[in-house]
């Protein structure tokens, strides 16, 4: 397994972990009440704030472990050239990613649309959200496990 397989892997299971691992841990502080108060918009803006921070240094910590745990396994490090191939993985994996995203985001208002609370368009958003990442580190598995 290429370097770039086995990050994209790593990628795959961080998004999982962290998003599940975060989720678990807020969705005990959603407030009771009406589907409409402002406790609730106050939460899912906590929500989606705090989240981004959180991934950040989780995935960075996850980062750093896993390429010390490749250097050791492996005893390669991280390629430093990236090709014309790796550009072109790149682009196909961002361009799946974003109409997962783009799909995910056009149900989010549907579903405003049809009446349902606010909550409903808030976790639509990130399940879209996670998924767009999920499919893009699959797309870039894929492409280079096929030899695109």
């Amino acid at each position: 397994m290429s370097y770039q397989e086995r990050r994209s892997l790593v990628n795959l299971i961080s998004i999982i972990l962290i998003t599940a691992v975060y989720s678990a841990y807020m969705i005990q502080r959603y407030p009771a009440g009406s589907a409409y108060s402002p406790e609730v918009f106050h939460f899912w803006g906590a929500f989606f704030l705090i989240l981004i921070p959180v991934s950040v240094v989780a995935r960075i910590i996850i980062y750093i472990i896993f390429h010390i745990i490749n250097a050791i396994a492996t005893r390669e490090e991280e390629p430093p050239i990236t090709d014309e191939r790796d550009k072109l993985v790149e682009l196909k994996a961002s361009q799946n990613s974003l109409y997962v995203f783009a799909v995910g985001f056009i149900l989010a208002m549907v579903a405003l649309v049809v009446g349902m609370p606010p909550a409903a368009m808030f976790i639509i958003l990130i399940c879209s959200g996670v998924a767009s990442e999920m499919v893009g580190d699959i797309s870039q598995f894929y492409f280079y496990r096929r030899g695109f």
